[in-house]
């Protein structure tokens, strides 16, 4: 049966988005799907769920699950969220965090620590695709206790919510920058530790 022109235009609509610049600076890492399952009435009802992290490559990353009938639609649902729920990190030399730092979510405990150039990204699954969304380079990450991808994501969030720059830190105690990291240099070249009169 032919269609009219108005039936024509109405069907291509929903084709590729008019954002389609915007969305091609983003780095879209889809993380897993599962199958998830709803009991009703004449039985089981299947659809999908996706958990997508979504960066710029320059310090801004967020996340997002989505649920649908269909993979591609979840996909969807997924990646709209996480732009949604973009956090900015500060990022050292744009290539790695400026300290170590943890994070926990649920039973998901995560440690990252900063790292020379040319170490690469040290992390396993849902991790390495947050840090590579986020543009970091460098990086020594590891996970302890659950390997749930949610978890995990959600406690690598949690961390990099902690990451301060020598310049937030300087802005909230009323110092000069210079201040702040000449004494985290110091701190490096007496190997980590600090300076005491007892020794």
């Amino acid at each position: 049966m032919a269609q009219g022109p108005q039936e024509r235009g109405r069907g291509r609509s929903r084709g590729p988005r008019e954002d389609r610049g915007e969305a091609n600076e983003f780095i879209e890492k889809l993380v897993g799907i599962n199958r998830v399952a709803k009991v009703v009435k004449g039985g089981r009802r299947f659809g999908f769920s996706a958990v997508v992290v979504v960066g710029d490559g320059k310090g801004r990353v967020g996340h997002g699950l989505g649920k649908a009938r269909e993979v591609p639609e979840a996909i969807r649902k997924a990646t709209d969220r996480a732009r949604k729920d973009l956090i900015r990190v500060p990022l050292r030399e744009g290539r790695t965090l400026h300290h170590d730092v943890t994070g926990r979510f649920g039973a998901g405990r995560v440690v990252l620590r900063n790292a020379p150039a040319g170490t690469g990204v040290i992390a396993g699954g849902p991790m390495r695709a947050v840090f590579e969304a986020l543009g970091v380079q460098d990086v020594v990450a590891k996970s302890v206790g659950t390997s749930n991808s949610h978890n995990m994501i959600k406690a690598t969030f949690d961390a990099l919510r902690n990451c301060n720059s020598p310049r937030q830190v300087a802005g909230r105690r009323g110092k000069k920058v210079g201040e702040i990291v000449g004494r985290r240099e110091e701190g490096a070249a007496n190997g980590g530790r600090e300076t005491t009169n007892g020794g």
